[in-house]
């Protein structure tokens, strides 16, 4: 195989409670082209100018990944990036990358690698598996680590209509600088707090009793420490509330705030926008549907 083109969606992580363990993939692509010949990185569109160009940049990481599992040496690729998904903002742009660069580098190289096998080359390299295995599988996920060197993945069951809304800040939000303010301990009514809502938020999506996401999209983990950097965050998941929506919450690091909703999307995008137009956050709303479907082949060659 010479070129091979594949695409990765955007995803939400946490969705709340489920701190680095239950994720969403959304109906937003990035798209990656890898061609064998003198090594270039370029990139378009969301983050251009922010993404290296060069072998830091995440996708050449997958790839790298993908030929060190199989024991071949990495080849002389061309890599040409075409990005949809807002980079820094919460929504999984890192997660694609990688797993773009892995699905592409087990396609161009003949592995073939499994979903599963894909998970867990993605997870070891993010540290957890929130946002890279909704992006491989699609839709929900939850995932954990089962001893030092396996993860473990699960899909939920989703409504077929359901929709995410998200308002998207200008701002930047650095992943590590904000799991850098999360506390190193917990209390025990916390930790209750936490597994109850994760729980709840688990059986309301597959069960569809969705008036329960209200409760069940709380969290005390990371959301109360991240609002210290995003004052708005509790504000604009009241607006999305006000507006119809069945929960809302922090879209993984943030800064975006995402809800879901089965109706009034136009309602629930009006009362976030105005809320961040209150509080002085420059930015813009995003209406999508869940993917249901993760990273694929797009064409070979």
């Amino acid at each position: 195989m010479n070129s091979v083109t594949v695409r990765a969606p955007a995803t939400t992580a946490n969705l709340g409670p489920g701190f680095d363990s239950i994720g969403m993939a959304l109906d937003m692509w990035n798209e990656l082209t890898i061609t064998r010949g003198k090594f270039s990185v370029s990139t378009t569109g969301e983050g251009a100018d922010l993404v290296p160009q060069d072998t830091r940049n995440l996708i050449v990481t997958g790839v790298e990944a993908m030929f060190h599992h199989i024991n071949e040496p990495l080849p002389a690729l061309q890599y040409e990036c075409t990005n949809s998904i807002p980079f820094a903002r919460g929504m999984g742009s890192s997660s694609a990358a990688i797993v773009s660069g892995l699905v592409a580098g087990s396609a161009i190289s003949g592995a073939d690698l499994s979903k599963e096998d894909l998970t867990i080359l993605a997870a070891d390299i993010e540290g957890h598996p929130d946002n890279v295995a909704p992006a491989i599988y699609g839709g929900c996920t939850v995932g954990v680590r089962h001893g030092s060197d396996k993860w473990i993945v699960d899909r939920v069951n989703l409504p077929e209509d359901l929709h995410a809304v998200l308002f998207v800040p200008e701002m930047l939000m650095n992943t590590h600088e904000s799991r850098a303010v999360l506390p190193d301990q917990i209390s025990r009514s916390d930790a209750v707090f936490n597994i109850g809502r994760a729980a709840l938020l688990v059986n309301a999506l597959s069960s569809g009793k969705l008036q329960l996401l209200k409760y069940a999209t709380d969290d005390r983990l990371h959301q109360p420490h991240r609002t210290h950097a995003f004052k708005a965050m509790p504000h604009l998941i009241k607006a999305a509330l006000v507006g119809g929506a069945h929960g809302a919450f922090l879209s993984g690091a943030g800064p975006s705030v995402l809800a879901l909703a089965t109706g009034n999307e136009m309602t629930i995008s009006h009362e976030m926008s105005e809320a961040a137009r209150t509080f002085g956050v420059d930015g813009k709303p995003m209406i999508m549907a869940v993917a249901h479907a993760g990273a694929s082949v797009v064409s070979s060659s």
